[in-house]
């Protein structure tokens, strides 16, 4: 795992005053971790925003007690095409923390924001909203869950409260709660609609229903005991996640897993792409009346889900990345059955593809609808198939080119209409381009260990990694404390920023077709409900 250190945005910084120093616990050196000062915080948000760089996350944590100060401290990573990422930290006041908002260079920071001051209590100035939002209104105001004098066992007493949503004020104008207890089995979110008469004139999410103090529970845990966790927060990327926990730590300790495992881990994340797009196809077509299509994409979802459960023993594909490598192996026999299926079931999706397009009643319902334009993508970072659909095509698999990408060619579909119809465009893209990347891999599988023994660095190291989920791209920092445990965590799902990107889809939608814009977005509540 040899890496050139990137020193670039360093010199950007440097060039506008910013003085900044790499943190030699931070791992891999091509990621460097740049410490600047509280009152450049800002500038330097808007420094990164002038030459191109996305915002990948914003985080806070104490510090370790290997570190001159436990103060608290606030984390920014961003990404750029071609000198990929670099993460900011300052430390804070203890007494008083504060930092202003970095909202107005990218608007995708403000729930970052609001869910650092609801965790650790740190005050935004000058943020365009501040209210709280994983912290529901009958959490105590002065409690924040991630700092380390909260117990993690602590029952919390139930006070008063109210969430003060957006109001239009004109009688014209009606109110649609909806939720957080839905009509399916779907997890639980609020969604308050302005309307008049059937066209949506503003949707505005409450979600953290489902807010279960994963990044508390990670605290003390050790790497592989960790990975089943991260492999939970959300179910339906468990390889994705799994995976980008287990790398980040594989950077801190400088251990890359074995080629082989890296080629398997790669199987695995674009057999959990083809699930998902088929089944989300399948659910799209179903919210308007298409039953037949949603029927089949079901059945081919259940045969790859029966197939992982044979060669696996999870039908979803949980606790088989860990770190290290992977906790499976493929003979020739799996190898044969996932090749045979993986190929038979892009065949059946390319023949089904035809029927949905030459069915002009879905056509009618998804052409035109739930538009985001290029610019709102771009400025949001909307991520994954839904970032190609509306001309923002950040893929990691390329960008960052990880093992095993940098042996395969990713095809990432240039869509940039931005509607109902392109979404599905593009999912049936990445079905084919999945295929064909798992057949490939099969084919070039090296022999060897599928997993290392893990040895985990010394206290205070952290890492960061960013890997490519069938939703976007995943982000997730760890440091490493004691006894080689877990100090502290924190992970970014797609559905931070995707979520946002819903919210700008229905606005002129009638309220009819919001759940088939919901399902072609498909974000994850537990993802965003850390």
């Amino acid at each position: 795992m040899r890496f050139v250190v990137n020193t670039w945005f360093a010199e950007r910084l440097g060039d506008h005053g910013i003085y900044s120093r790499f943190l030699e616990d931070h791992q891999p050196v091509h990621m460097p971790c740049l410490e600047v000062r509280r009152l450049d915080w800002a500038e330097a948000a808007e420094e990164a925003k002038r030459v191109g760089m996305r915002l990948v996350a914003l985080w806070a944590a104490e510090g370790g007690a290997h570190e001159a100060g436990e103060g608290l401290y606030a984390y920014m990573a961003f990404a750029h095409p071609e000198h990929r990422h670099a993460l900011l930290r300052t430390q804070l006041d203890d007494e008083a923390p504060e930092l202003p908002s970095v909202a107005g260079q990218y608007i995708a920071a403000l729930r970052m924001e609001r869910q650092t001051a609801d965790m650790f209590g740190i005050r935004f100035t000058d943020i365009p909203d501040s209210r709280p939002w994983l912290k529901h209104e009958h959490w105590p105001a002065d409690v924040h869950p991630l700092r380390r004098s909260f117990a993690r066992d602590t029952r919390m007493p139930r006070v008063d409260g109210h969430y003060p949503f957006i109001d239009s004020g004109s009688e014209g104008v009606h109110e649609i709660p909806v939720g957080p207890v839905h009509a399916g089995i779907i997890e639980p979110g609020h969604f308050r609609f302005l309307v008049v008469g059937e066209q949506i004139l503003n949707l505005e999410e409450r979600l953290g229903y489902v807010h279960k103090g994963i990044a508390k529970a990670m605290l003390g845990r050790t790497a592989p005991e960790a990975a089943r966790l991260a492999g939970r927060v959300s179910g339906d990327a468990t390889v994705a996640h799994a995976w980008a926990f287990s790398q980040a730590c594989e950077y801190a300790a400088l251990t890359p897993p074995p080629v082989r495992a890296s080629f398997i881990r790669g199987v695995l994340v674009e057999r959990e792409r083809l699930a998902n797009h088929i089944g989300d196809i399948g659910a799209i077509c179903n919210d308007a009346a298409f039953t037949f299509m949603h029927m089949q994409m079901q059945r081919l979802r259940e045969q790859l889900a029966r197939l992982h459960f044979e060669l696996f023993g999870h039908r979803l594909l949980m606790d088989l990345v860990v770190p290290g490598g992977v906790a499976c192996d493929l003979d020739a026999a799996a190898i044969y059955a996932l090749q045979k299926q993986t190929g038979e079931i892009a065949a059946e999706v390319e023949a089904l593809r035809a029927i949905y397009a030459d069915h002009s009643s879905i056509q009618e319902r998804v052409i035109g609808s739930g538009i985001v334009a290029v610019e709102d993508a771009c400025d949001i970072g909307l991520l994954g198939f839904a970032g190609r659909a509306s001309g923002h095509y950040a893929d990691e698999r390329i960008e960052e080119g990880y093992p095993p990408y940098d042996q395969v060619q990713v095809k990432t579909p240039h869509g940039r209409h931005g509607d109902v119809a392109t979404r599905v465009w593009v999912r049936f893209e990445e079905i084919a381009d999945s295929a064909r990347i798992i057949a490939e891999l099969l084919e070039k599988l090296p022999d060897g260990p599928a997993r290392h023994d893990w040895r985990p660095p010394e206290a205070g190291v952290s890492g960061f990694s960013a890997v490519e989920s069938w939703r976007g791209e995943i982000a997730c920092w760890v440091r490493f404390g004691e006894r080689g445990c877990i100090d502290r965590y924190a992970v970014r799902d797609p559905s931070m920023i995707n979520w946002l990107g819903l919210e700008l889809a229905v606005r002129d939608v009638p309220v009819p077709d919001f759940p088939l814009n919901n399902k072609s977005f498909n974000c994850s509540y537990s993802g965003n409900d850390l």
